[in-house]
């Protein structure tokens, strides 16, 4: 066997000087330092690798002849030289006096070579650059309005429950029996059982005040005296029960003394008192719970809002502040909000109604260790799949939106639109064709990565989309008022279908806000679980307030329906007790047959005639249903389902 050969260091290898020469293929072995923009072809750097059978050029294998006839060893060359012959062959044989024979040599590989080339190289310019990577360039450059694209094929609609109130529509229900489906009897025991305990646990504490067992009743006047300072504003919460002018209210005074309320107040407790010692126990560990104390009523609000209505094909995700400025690390600060500080919340709404259908409360950075980011997990646990269905439209900012996030989501049927920044992994950076930094008013270019569309638009500025349910455009356009010769004008500008879309989706959350806000019943406490408890009895007003505007456009009523102010108060007046609750809903099977428009008259909604698809002809909708039976059947001068269904065997 040929004996192993020995790779020796340099600086004991044979002094290789290259001959200048006007070969390409020997310049390569001097790489020049004084030009950083050089970048090593693969191509030229073929010819030198001893793998493929090619040898060294002639002037060069001559220079090593003569060196090694002579059996002479080069002096150790200096650190500039060193870095100039990193691409010299290296002698693997040790010179030998005795040995007539030539000594062997190896080229460095491809990739020490490769590699040090790389750091002589300049991004996106460089000497040879080859055709095809100018056609790639190309390929994947922006694209003009005038470009078509393809139209991506709608995702099917594919929802787990009937969009809307996930209730019996027929029936008539009262402002109190909307609100008891969020603040439901056990949740109110539980409530009531945890504030008894609190308050004997704060007298046996030395604590003195008068206090006796809290009741359903009292605990409901309680609730209608909060709603109520949410509708009637006073500088001083002691203002409601003073009797001169001009704070002489009647209500809450008649009702429920001040000493009473406010005895409730700083003895209402969600949790149990004894687990909240355990868990104060466990603190510094990873079994704490930072929002035990809002267990028992977080966890009900968000199951009831999820139970009772099923939103429709578009919804958006956006973040919330609860208003506080109390000192716990709970607290957040965001500048771009209007309530900068806070307690923050991710929030899933519907975006034709704006009801608040699953949020969570962000506790930190220590919570969301999936590796993906803040961003990508806080929308994942805001869409149970099995319960929410398939293709639906998420509507995100820039936040949020990603190419991992959407491809993702576009996996599992769920299309998304949204702001995208600029320096997202997966945004394309190529300035082929870009948009220029001036570029007129309703300018846009575009880039579609299979399923994901990148767009960029100009408004009053640059405005960066992404989109999987979008082409880049259709020709839609929207008026802008343009300042021209110190005249304001208006002027038609295109605009891209994602843009459209986006700013009609995207507020669900933002109007949900608005809502809450109006007649908001948030007051300054020292107790942080007890903003919380202010919040989720906003949440259940609001929705039960939705949920009530929903059924009235299903039923046939000639009634004006409630405003939220009027909603608010008919909500007080049941609460406290003045006005007897409605009997709750009559099950359909006591009910008439009767035929009803699903809406307010035949153009509002239509389903799929029952009778008729059982027949074979799946394609005829109704707008009409049985009120009993809950079903959609035909009832036109010229077919009748709605008798033939109700008269056959």
């Amino acid at each position: 066997m040929p004996p192993r050969k020995r790779l020796y260091k340099l600086e004991d290898a044979v002094e290789m000087v290259f001959a200048d020469s006007p070969s390409e293929d020997e310049d390569l072995l001097d790489l020049p330092q004084s030009d950083p923009d050089y970048e090593l072809r693969e191509s030229e750097y073929d010819e030198y690798d001893m793998a493929s059978g090619s040898q060294p050029s002639t002037s060069a294998s001559s220079e090593l002849r003569r060196a090694s006839d002579q059996h002479t060893v080069a002096p150790e060359p200096s650190t500039s030289k060193l870095r100039r012959r990193m691409s010299a062959p290296v002698l693997t044989q040790p010179p030998s006096a005795s040995s007539d024979s030539e000594p062997s040599f190896e080229l460095p590989s491809k990739r020490k070579a490769s590699k040090k080339a790389v750091n002589l190289r300049k991004r996106g310019r460089g000497r040879g650059r080859s055709s095809s990577s100018r056609t790639t360039e190309e390929e994947l450059g922006w694209h003009n309005k005038e470009d078509n694209d393809e139209t991506p094929e709608p995702l099917r609609f594919m929802p787990a429950r009937v969009p809307g109130p996930a209730l019996d529509t027929t029936a008539q229900w009262s402002p109190l029996q909307l609100f008891k489906l969020f603040f439901s009897h056990a949740v109110v025991h539980t409530i009531i059982a945890n504030t008894n305990t609190k308050a004997l646990y704060q007298l046996q504490a030395g604590k003195k005040y008068p206090w006796k067992v809290l009741t359903f009743k009292d605990f409901y006047i309680f609730l209608s005296i909060v709603i109520f300072t949410g509708l009637v504003i006073v500088p001083n919460q002691a203002d409601y029960w003073r009797t001169s002018f001009p704070y002489n209210f009647k209500f809450p005074g008649d009702t429920m003394s001040r000493q009473r309320f406010h005895a409730i107040l700083w003895s209402l407790h969600m949790s149990d008192p004894k687990e909240d010692e355990e868990n104060d126990r466990k603190r510094n560990t990873a079994e704490y719970d930072r929002l035990f104390k809002i267990k028992p009523l977080y966890t009900e609000i968000t199951a009831a809002c999820k139970a009772h209505f099923q939103p429709h094909q578009n919804i958006s995700i956006d973040e919330r502040m609860v208003a506080s400025k109390a000192r716990i690390s709970l607290k957040q600060y965001m500048k771009n909000k209007p309530t900068k500080w806070g307690y923050k919340l991710f929030v899933l709404a519907d975006s034709s109604t704006a009801y608040t259908w699953n949020f969570f409360v962000y506790t930190g950075k220590s919570e969301f260790l999936s590796g993906q980011g803040l961003s990508y997990s806080s929308v994942v646990d805001l869409l149970p799949f099995p319960l929410l269905g398939g293709g639906y439209t998420l509507f995100v900012d820039n936040f949020y939106t990603s190419p991992a996030l959407f491809g993702d989501l576009f996996a599992k049927n769920i299309g998304c639109c949204g702001t995208i920044r600029k320096n997202r992994v997966g945004f394309p950076q190529t300035e082929l064709n870009d948009l220029p930094k001036k570029a007129e008013r309703g300018d846009m270019r575009w880039i579609r990565r299979s399923k994901l569309l990148f767009i960029k638009w100009m408004d009053s500025r640059e405005v960066t989309m992404c989109s999987t349910v979008h082409a880049a455009f259709s020709g839609q356009t929207v008026r802008r008022n343009v300042k021209r010769a110190g005249v304001w004008q208006t002027k038609i500008v295109t605009v891209p279908d994602a843009v459209v879309d986006y700013n009609r989706s995207m507020g669900g959350v933002d109007v949900s806000d608005a809502l809450i806000g109006y007649y908001s019943v948030l007051r300054k406490t020292m107790k942080w679980y007890k903003t919380f408890f202010y919040h989720f009895l906003d949440i259940a007003v609001v929705n039960s307030f939705i949920l009530y505007k929903e059924l009235h456009k299903m039923r046939v009523d000639v009634m004006n329906p409630h405003t939220q102010k009027s909603f608010r108060e008919q909500l007080c007046a049941e609460l406290r007790g003045d006005v007897p609750a409605a009997p709750p809903p009559l099950p359909p099977s006591s009910q008439v047959c009767m035929p009803a428009y699903y809406g307010e008259d035949a153009t509002a909604l239509r389903r799929y005639c029952r009778r008729c698809s059982e027949a074979g002809n799946k394609t005829v909708k109704t707008p009409i249903y049985c009120t009993k039976c809950l079903i959609p059947l035909c009832l036109t001068s010229k077919k009748n389902c709605f008798k033939a269904w109700h008269t056959s065997d």
